[in-house]
């Protein structure tokens, strides 16, 4: 079975190379970017089946790189990973429809849920549109 391309935005180097060696870990592909333009300019776009992505970060902001793909017609799943959880990001993260909404740290087998539940693997089930 091919899987779709786990994307990962944060501006942590350190971040972004253990949570893409995780979800390698999990048998899925992993890309990581720094920043939500590099992703954007990256042509992984199209690929990407999931979207992990730092709320906080230079430039563009996760929130910001929620609102452009919504914008540009792209429905992939996003999973919002902050340091900084606060009930307004959390909320207007949830209400453009994210899936979930971690705080770091977060345990792997955490991730790993989130993950399968953003691809529609989590009992079989789907996800909404």
């Amino acid at each position: 079975m091919t899987r779709g391309l786990i994307s990962v935005v944060d501006d942590d180097e350190s971040i972004r190379r253990t949570t893409t060696f995780l979800i390698e870990s999990f048998g899925f592909r992993a890309a990581a970017f720094e920043s939500a333009e590099n992703f954007l300019k990256s042509g992984q776009l199209h690929d990407t089946s999931c979207l992990i992505v730092d709320v906080q970060m230079p430039g563009m902001n996760g929130l910001e790189l929620q609102s452009e793909l919504a914008a540009a017609g792209y429905d992939i799943p996003i999973i919002f990973i902050t340091a900084y959880d606060n009930k307004v990001s959390r909320r207007r993260a949830m209400q453009a429809g994210a899936v979930a909404f971690l705080s770091k740290p977060f345990s792997d087998e955490q991730l790993l849920q989130t993950v399968r539940s953003a691809l529609g693997h989590d009992n079989g089930g789907t996800r909404p549109v």
